[in-house]
């Protein structure tokens, strides 16, 4: 790989530190800041992410999902072969729970509801997304209001399917944009807040040695 022939991009730094929530034998769980890889790039100033930096104190730690780089929140981290394969098979086949808080521009007319909507990559505007209703994969996220704010609210957000970028995509869709979102917010609720405001704060796995269920929570409030 031929790092001097690529053009660097200077990526914002990381909003805070890796912390590490629990590890056993068998997995890691650790909550990402925003502003940081989940895993490498193919360019110099994208070696420093989540996993590289994981493996400074788990050296055989392996990634099993991603959050997106503005993302924060809960990810797990397996300890080994067997772990991932056994982790990669549950979020396949959406064993797995994930919960988000956002805040978004604006103030749904409903209390909660549901977005439905097929998404795929759009491929002349790497890495957004968007909605399409012939050759999109199904995608479907649940909402909830928490708290209304004079011009935007915070929201519950539980994803049903795991495509990328679905839940900054859908509340697009919905009208109200995720605040902060440089792909996918008109200026106005770009401008409203310094990061995107979408923090994971829910993950619950299937233990992949013990079989027992696990619920970890983020006591981190971002935002």
């Amino acid at each position: 790989m031929q790092f001097e022939k690529m053009k660097q991009i200077h990526l914002p730094p990381p909003i805070g530190n890796i912390e590490y929530v629990y590890s056993d034998k068998q997995i890691i769980i650790v909550e990402k800041p925003a502003n940081m890889l989940s895993v490498p790039g193919n360019t110099p100033e994208k070696q420093d992410c989540l996993i590289h930096r994981v493996q400074k104190h788990f050296a055989k730690a392996r990634i099993v999902h991603r959050l997106d780089f503005s993302t924060s929140g809960l990810m797990v981290v397996a300890q080994n072969a067997g772990s991932h394969r056994t982790l990669s098979i549950q979020f396949q086949n959406r064993e797995t729970e994930k919960g988000y808080i956002a805040k978004v521009y604006g103030h749904p007319a409903q209390a909660s509801g549901e977005v439905s909507l097929p998404l795929r990559c759009d491929w002349e505007r790497r890495p957004r997304q968007i909605v399409d209703s012939k050759q999109g994969k199904e995608a479907r996220t649940l909402w909830k209001v928490l708290d209304r704010y004079e011009e935007c609210c915070r929201v519950a957000l539980t994803p049903i399917t795991g495509r990328t970028h679905q839940l900054r995509v859908h509340m697009q869709a919905l009208g109200h944009p995720i605040l902060g979102d440089d792909l996918y917010a008109h200026q106005n609720a770009f401008k409203m807040a310094d990061r995107l405001t979408l923090h994971a704060t829910k993950l619950v796995i299937t233990h992949p040695t013990e079989r027992q269920r696990l619920a970890f929570v983020s006591v981190v409030d971002p935002f």
